[in-house]
């Protein structure tokens, strides 16, 4: 034999707040729809009321002594919250910065350069952080100025766009470059 146990919320939700028939108290202190205090009313004369007017008997406060309700338009009231959260998430939600490596090599080729260079200029301008790494093989590490040249003409040609976090240096057989955004880019 099965049993089901009714339950009973102490915390009432602005979702599931009791309108029309479903309020329980019979006496109740009634706020009609231009927020006028009405005072202290039966239900069924308040719930007439909300019927004349086409609108809707909502309890607002119902752990008051008598609970409080509203004549109002529940459907657009809950549309209005929804888009008020709505509005808030909106104004919440940030840009988030990414990091964006591009990988090059020390004898990566100029037509090639130009074209890692555009990629990274979009990034910077999308607000993006971009790290420019150029990988030595073998006896390639020996000759470091040639990375240091390469990385130093990509500082150049994105200095309007971009400053520098994070200098040329050298972490084993890698060297990095960290640029970010400049805070006010010119007008396009």
């Amino acid at each position: 034999m099965l049993f089901f146990r009714k339950v009973r919320w102490s915390t009432i939700n602005k979702k599931s707040l009791r309108i029309n028939g479903g309020i329980r108290a019979n006496v109740i202190r009634l706020i009609d729809e231009s927020n006028n205090q009405l005072g202290i009313i039966e239900k069924e004369e308040a719930l007439e009321r909300a019927r004349e007017t086409g609108l809707d008997l909502v309890e607002v406060a119902p752990l008051n002594d008598p609970p409080v309700c509203r004549i109002m338009d529940y459907g657009k009231w809950l549309y209005e919250q929804k888009r008020k959260e709505r509005e808030a998430h909106k104004k919440n939600v940030r840009h988030t910065v990414t990091l964006k490596e591009i990988r090059l090599r020390p004898e990566t080729d100029k037509h090639d350069l130009e074209i890692k260079l555009k990629h990274g200029r979009e990034f910077i301008e999308k607000g993006h952080k971009v790290q420019f790494t150029i990988f030595f093989k073998g006896r390639q590490v020996i000759h470091r100025e040639q990375g240091f040249e390469v990385l130093e003409q990509i500082t150049q040609n994105l200095s309007d766009v971009s400053k520098i976090e994070r200098p040329a240096q050298m972490n084993g057989k890698r060297m990095t470059l960290l640029l970010v955004p400049r805070k006010h880019l010119p007008p396009n």
